[in-house]
């Protein structure tokens, strides 16, 4: 048996939305969301390993701090979800914590990922900036094979359109005052696509370029807030406000300020540390 099925009609050229959110192993609802997550946390660490041990990396580092960044990823960006959508957890007394029904943000991930990783590398005695650096393209792709997950939500899309790869939403996901919109724009897909194509560009530059740790990271949070702060102003799901703006724009846009400047930095004003690039083995 299945989750609810679609009740949207085709229209046109659009893409349509899947047809149910789980499906079912014995008593157990598997959600389409939650594969996807584990997926794009198994090609992240999948990535940095083999970025980390080409640099001579100890390969065992990546594992411990795989294991503690997804742990306080999963818990920052629940509760960044949690306190910038506090409508939206629903009124089960477990909502707060059902990350398995949607509702992560990235920031928030991001965020208590990067801290905790960089505790675990700092205490192993490695170079925190080349262990961001190795894994900078792993967060996008991460973040891009997760999205899919939104989509077998109907989450995360943008205004009415009607583009032909516009998004057929059920009517049960959309807004209030859409309730007779059909088809909206897949700001899930533009980001999905803006991720791994930011994956693949920061792989190249590092591999062409010699940047200085931990600019390649600073290029990823600069480069991934700028796709958010652009889909903030396509999307129309419900979210809190500040200075009539979504919050998460304004999140977004110090992300791209703040990764512009640390980049600007690192790479061109900073004097290079002399630090390990990874502990004895």
């Amino acid at each position: 048996m299945h989750g609810p099925l679609s009740q949207t009609r085709i229209v046109g050229a659009s893409i349509p939305s899947p047809p149910a959110r789980w499906f079912d192993i014995g008593p157990l609802h598997v959600h389409y969301y939650a594969l996807f997550v584990i997926a794009g946390i198994v090609a992240a660490v999948w990535l940095t390993y083999r970025r980390w041990t080409a640099q001579g990396g100890n390969p065992d580092l990546v594992y411990e701090v795989a294991l503690w960044s997804v742990i306080a990823g999963l818990i920052g960006g629940r509760l960044y979800f949690d306190i910038t959508t506090p409508d939206q957890m629903g009124h089960q007394w477990y909502a707060p914590v059902a990350v398995w029904q949607g509702g992560l943000g990235i920031p928030g991930a991001v965020l208590f990922g990067t801290l905790t990783g960089a505790f675990v590398v700092h205490r192993r005695g490695a170079s925190i900036g080349a262990f961001m650096d190795a894994a900078a393209p792993a967060l996008p792709l991460a973040s891009g094979i997760g999205r899919l997950g939104n989509w077998f939500n109907q989450e995360l899309f943008g205004g009415p359109t009607s583009l032909p790869w516009g998004l057929r939403i059920d009517p049960a996901f959309r807004p209030a005052h859409y309730a007779t919109t059909t088809t909206f724009q897949p700001t899930f897909l533009y980001e999905m696509l803006w991720d791994f194509g930011l994956a693949g560009l920061l792989i190249w530059l590092g591999a062409h370029y010699r940047i200085r740790p931990p600019a390649l990271f600073c290029l990823y949070v600069c480069l991934y807030s700028l796709i958010r702060l652009l889909l903030e102003l396509l999307r129309v799901d419900p979210a809190s406000m500040f200075l009539g703006e979504r919050l998460n724009f304004w999140v977004a846009l110090a992300g791209v300020i703040g990764g512009a400047a640390f980049f600007v930095w690192v790479q061109f004003y900073r004097a290079a540390p002399a630090l390990p690039v990874s502990d004895a083995e």
